[in-house]
C-alpha cells in the first residue's frame, strides 16, 4: 500500500485512504503544482495470476474515459505502471453512490429522482453522440455518485463497447440483472442506445420505489402500485423506458429527455383537470353570459389561456428553426414579459446553437430583450425578480465575454473580436446595480456557486471595461489609475484560481486562460513593469499544467488548427516568448 504524505510521480502527494475494494485502494492526494485534489485508485499486482487480464480491462475503460469530457463524467489525469502497482489518477469525487442512499433512506424524492435522470440522460446522449457510439449497458444506481452540490456524476466503464454498425450481436453479455436490457443476454441482437435508455429506466424504478429490479422476482411493475402519490406521467416514461422489444422505447436520449423534462403534461391527473377546466369554463360562461357577470370568467380564462400559449411557445422554440424560434420567443415574452423563463430560455437557445455568440444573434437579441436601453419588457422583468435579473445579465455578460465570435466577418482580427465581445458584455454587466442579489441563488444552468458569482461578475466587468477602452491603463484627473494593469493581472490570475473547469465550464476555463495569455503577449511592455519576468513565467506555467490535467473537450471548441487545449498552449508558448524577449530588450537599454 502507498504511505500517507508520499509523494507520487514527484507531484502527487497521498493524504489519506477514501476507499477500499477486493483489488484495490483509493486514494485522496493532493496535486500541490495545480493546488488540485485528485483520487489515485492503486491496483497492486502481488498475489494476482490474472493480472495481466484485469490491466487489460482497466487500459480498456482508461484510453475510453481520456476521450470523454463532460461535468457528469469522471476524468483520468495520469496513469502511472510501476513495479509492484498500476496506479490511476482521475477526478476526486466528493459524495456517495445512489445505491448507498437508497440502504439508507429507502425510495428517493420523486423530483430529485427526475433531476438526477435528466443528469443521467445527458450524459448517455453525449456517449451516444461520440463517433463511434459509446454504449455503456451498466447504468445502476451502484454506478451513479451523487455529490453534494445535488449534480451526479457515473463512474465505472468496465462494461461499455464501442457501437461496431456492422455487428449483428455482442460477444460478449456484461450488465446487471435486473437493470439490465434483454439483448445484453445474448441472442437478441446488438446493444444500442436504446439498451442505456432501457438501464436508465430500471434505474429511475429502483430510485423513485425503493424496489430493486435486480432481486426475485426481476420484475417492474407500474410505479403507482407502490407508491399511488407517484406521477403517472413519471411512470408512463418508465414503463417506455423498460419495453422488452427495443422497437418500442424511447429511441434516443433526446427523446427521453423531452419526456422528462415534460412529464407533468403526461399526468392523467393533469389531463383530466385541463377537459374538467375547460368543461366547467364553457358551463360558467354559459351562466355568466346569462346573468350578464361574465367578466371573472374571461379572466380566468385569459389567465389559464396565457400560461398555457406561454409555454406552448418555449417548447415550441426550442427546437424550431432560427426565424421561427425568434418569433415564438417574442410572443412569449410579450405575453409575460415579468416572468424569466422565457428569457433564459432564450438565451440557452442563442448560446445552443453552435457554443457561439455571433454579430447576427446579437442584433436580433437586442431587438428581443434590449442590451443598451431598458424598455418595458426588460424592466418588468427587473422590476417582479431582481435576483433573477441580476443572474441573468451575469450570464449573458459572461458569455459575450467568452463566447463572442463574429463567425461571418473571416478578416476581423482576434483582437477585435475580443474587444467588441468585452463591449457587448460591459454593457450587461454594468446592469447589475446591486451584486448582492448575486449571492441570492443558483445561476440559471443549475450550478450552484452563487458565492463566488459576484466576485466573478466584478472581475469580468472591470476586465470588460479595460478592454473595450482598447487594452488600455490611463491616469484620471487626479493621475491616478482607475484600473491599470496590475489591477488587470490580480483580477486574471484570480479568476485562474478559482478552478472555473468546476464553477463554470472547460470551455469558458480555456477562455480565459487563452485571454489572459493573449492580453500579456499584446502589451508584454506594461505586464513587465508591475511584475518581474519570472511570476509571469510561474503563472502561466501553473496555467499550463491546468490545461494539461484535461484530456478532451467538446467538439463545438474544435476548429481548423485542432483542440482549443493545443490552441491555448500555442498561445501561452508564444506569450512567453514575447516577455522573454521584451525582458531582454527592457535589460539592454537600462
Amino acid at each position: 500500500m502507498l504511505e500517507i504524505g508520499q509523494i507520487i510521480d514527484g507531484k502527487y502527494k497521498i493524504l489519506n485512504v477514501i476507499g477500499k475494494g477486493g483489488m484495490s485502494v483509493v486514494y485522496l492526494a493532493m496535486n500541490e503544482k495545480a493546488n488540485k485534489q485528485w483520487a489515485i485508485k492503486e491496483v497492486r499486482k502481488d498475489g494476482k495470476q490474472d493480472f495481466d487480464v484485469v490491466k487489460q480491462g482497466l487500459v480498456a475503460e482508461i484510453d475510453m474515459l481520456k476521450r470523454f469530457n463532460h461535468p457528469n463524467l469522471p476524468s483520468i489525469v495520469d496513469v502511472i505502471d510501476g513495479d509492484g502497482t498500476f496506479l490511476i489518477v482521475m477526478d476526486y469525487i466528493e459524495g456517495n453512490a445512489l445505491d448507498k442512499k437508497l440502504q439508507e433512506e429507502g425510495a428517493q424524492n420523486q423530483a430529485d429522482v427526475i433531476e438526477w435522470s435528466k443528469q443521467l440522460c445527458d450524459v448517455l446522449g453525449y456517449l451516444h453522440s461520440r463517433k463511434p457510439p459509446i454504449i455503456y449497458r451498466d447504468m445502476k444506481p451502484s454506478n451513479v455518485m451523487l455529490k453534494p452540490d445535488g449534480t451526479v456524476t457515473l463512474i465505472d466503464f468496465g462494461t461499455a463497447r464501442e457501437f461496431k454498425y456492422a455487428g449483428v450481436a455482442d460477444t460478449t453479455c456484461l450488465g446487471t440483472r435486473g437493470y439490465a436490457a434483454p439483448e445484453q443476454f445474448g441472442g437478441q441482437g446488438q446493444t444500442d442506445a436504446r439498451t442505456d435508455i432501457y438501464c436508465l429506466g430500471a434505474t429511475m424504478y429502483h430510485l423513485v420505489t425503493g424496489h430493486n429490479p435486480g432481486v426475485y422476482p426481476y420484475k417492474m411493475y407500474p410505479i403507482r402500485q407502490w407508491n399511488s402519490l407517484l406521477s403517472s406521467g413519471l411512470e408512463e416514461i418508465i414503463l417506455k423506458c423498460t419495453q422488452q422489444n427495443p422497437e418500442e422505447r424511447y429511441q434516443t436520449c433526446a427523446e427521453l429527455m423531452y419526456a422528462l423534462e415534460h412529464y407533468q403534461d403526461l399526468d392523467t391527473e393533469n389531463k383530466k383537470a385541463q377537459t374538467v377546466k375547460w368543461r366547467t369554463f364553457l358551463t360558467t360562461s354559459v351562466l355568466t353570459f346569462a346573468m350578464a357577470g361574465g367578466a371573472v370568467g374571461f379572466k380566468a380564462l385569459e389567465k389559464s389561456k396565457t400560461s398555457d400559449t406561454y409555454d406552448n411557445y418555449l417548447v415550441t422554440a426550442s427546437t424550431a428553426p432560427a426565424e421561427e424560434a425568434y418569433k415564438l420567443y417574442d410572443k412569449a415574452i410579450e405575453l409575460k414579459p415579468d416572468d424569466p423563463k422565457a428569457y433564459k430560455e432564450l438565451w440557452k437557445y442563442f448560446k445552443n446553437n453552435d457554443g457561439y455568440i455571433t454579430q447576427d444573434e446579437y442584433y436580433q437579441f437586442t431587438k428581443l430583450v434590449p442590451g443598451t436601453s431598458e424598455k418595458p419588457r426588460e424592466k418588468s422583468f427587473k422590476d417582479a425578480h431582481p435576483a433573477d435579473y441580476a443572474l441573468f445579465c451575469y450570464d449573458v455578460g459572461r458569455d459575450y465575454y467568452f463566447y463572442y465570435n463574429d463567425s461571418t466577418d473571416t478578416s476581423e482580427s482576434d483582437s477585435n473580436i475580443r474587444r467588441t465581445g468585452a463591449q457587448y458584455a460591459y454593457g450587461w454587466l454594468s446592469k447589475i446595480s446591486d451584486y448582492d442579489k448575486l449571492q441570492s441563488g443558483a445561476r440559471s444552468d443549475g450550478r450552484k456557486d452563487a458565492g463566488s458569482i459576484k466576485e466573478k461578475a466584478s472581475i469580468i466587468t472591470n476586465m470588460s471595461k479595460f478592454l473595450k477602452d482598447g487594452g488600455t491603463s490611463q491616469a484620471n484627473a487626479e493621475g491616478y489609475y482607475e484600473y491599470s494593469y496590475l489591477d488587470y493581472w490580480n483580477d486574471y490570475t484570480s479568476m485562474v484560481d478559482m478552478q472555473l473547469e468546476s464553477t463554470e465550464t472547460v470551455t469558458i476555463a480555456l477562455s480565459v486562460y487563452k485571454n489572459f495569455a493573449i492580453a500579456v503577449y499584446m502589451k508584454p511592455d506594461e505586464f513587465l513593469k508591475v511584475k518581474e519576468k519570472d511570476e509571469i513565467t510561474a503563472e502561466f506555467e501553473k496555467i499550463t499544467g491546468f490545461v494539461d490535467d484535461v484530456s478532451s473537450y467538446p467538439t463545438y471548441i474544435q476548429d481548423k488548427n485542432g483542440p482549443e487545449a493545443e490552441n491555448v498552449k500555442a498561445q501561452i508558448n508564444a506569450t512567453l516568448q514575447k516577455v522573454e524577449s521584451a525582458a531582454n530588450q527592457k535589460g539592454g537599454t537600462e
